[in-house]
């Protein structure tokens, strides 16, 4: 009788090696911009994106010095995935694509304007947004001084967005007593109502990107206006 044989034993090797993603800066700051794009700004916590990335707090601070810092990470990730605009031959149009393009971008990211606000120190790729748009003025011809101006002029503008100014009272919805507020609103404040009531559009949301281009095109032409009439500091 022949020996019998041993059965194969088919067996199926499994890795220990574990198959979560490692985690690195960039994953830290692309949940921390997920989150805020979803609740708000002030919702990126360290201890909700260490949530989120399923790790714990302190793992972060591998990677992130502060919650600060993460921040500033999240606005030069949004500020390095801004397009660069086409050529321009004019400094206006030059600066004005650059700044438009930096509205398209930031305008996805409504936390975009709080964060940037909130900084405390130009980062290297905000410095090399404000780079490009003083390059283009001193391209163009423009002075040091109307440079300095025009940046100032500019302000939260060159970033895409527009400081708005206080909010003016809401009207009643009870139909009466709207007729009585509109009444005398007109009494005490006259300018005010016309331009709410007559404008076009009144009473209608405001187009806030046309409202925009039209307030930098002032500031644009109003800037070369100065350097074609020779301005310099103390001039009238």
């Amino acid at each position: 009788m022949p020996p019998m044989r041993r059965p194969y034993v088919y067996a199926v090797y499994m890795s220990t090696k574990s198959s979560r993603q490692a985690l690195d800066r960039d994953r830290i700051v692309a949940a921390a911009i997920g989150i805020a794009d979803a609740e708000g700004l002030a919702a990126a916590s360290m201890r909700r994106v260490a949530e989120v990335l399923a790790v714990t707090p302190m793992a972060l601070y591998k990677h992130v010095d502060h919650r600060d810092h993460l921040v500033d990470l999240m606005v030069d990730h949004l500020l390095v995935a801004v397009p660069a605009p086409e050529e321009a031959g004019d400094w206006r149009a030059a600066v004005r694509g650059r700044i438009l393009a930096m509205r398209s971008a930031l305008g996805a990211h409504p936390w975009a304007r709080e964060a940037i606000e909130t900084r405390t120190l130009a980062s290297e790729k905000a410095l090399a947004h404000m780079e490009a748009l003083m390059a283009s003025m001193f391209a163009g011809g423009l002075s040091a001084d109307l440079v300095h101006v025009g940046m100032h002029a500019l302000s939260i503008r060159m970033w895409g967005f527009t400081r708005d100014v206080m909010p003016t009272p809401s009207v009643p919805d009870d139909p009466s007593e709207r007729a009585r507020a509109m009444a005398d609103y007109a009494a005490r404040y006259p300018a005010i109502v016309r331009m709410a009531t007559t404008a076009q559009g009144a009473g209608q949301e405001c187009d806030a990107d046309a409202e925009f281009r039209i307030a930098l095109d002032l500031l644009l032409d109003g800037i070369d206006r100065l350097h074609r009439h020779g301005w310099v500091p103390g001039a009238s």
